[in-house]
């Protein structure tokens, strides 16, 4: 997609900071972190959100968790404990439309969210 910011950063026509990659996957940091540790992982290719994965896309889904695990390991946060959060839709708060996995973690987390 053209216009869509997240296959810009792909592409890297948008810097962003990198924390790991694979290859269908990339993780970087959120320029808005809401916890210490904030990372967005998301597929290189184009999927508009969860709502949207089809059997077509393959190992795409496992591959976007596999690198969630090799950042939260990177980042300190494995044995702390972290969340890993997918929103689908404006009602979520879904703000970029491509699939993304936000990493969430480095304090304790409350819940609900909010």
């Amino acid at each position: 997609m053209t216009d869509c910011l997240f296959c810009k950063i792909v592409a890297k026509e948008i810097p962003s900071t990198p924390v790991a990659e694979s290859e269908t996957a990339y993780a970087f940091y959120d320029v808005a972190p809401q916890a210490p540790v904030h990372v967005l992982v998301i597929p290189k290719q184009h999927i508009t959100s969860a709502d949207e994965v089809a059997s077509s896309h393959g190992g795409v889904v496992d591959d976007l968790v596999m690198l969630a695990q090799r950042v939260v390991e990177s980042e300190g946060i494995r044995e702390s404990g972290y969340r890993l959060v997918i929103n689908v839709g404006p009602d979520a708060q879904m703000t970029v439309a491509h699939l993304h996995v936000h990493v969430l973690g480095g304090r304790r987390l409350e819940w609900p969210p909010g």
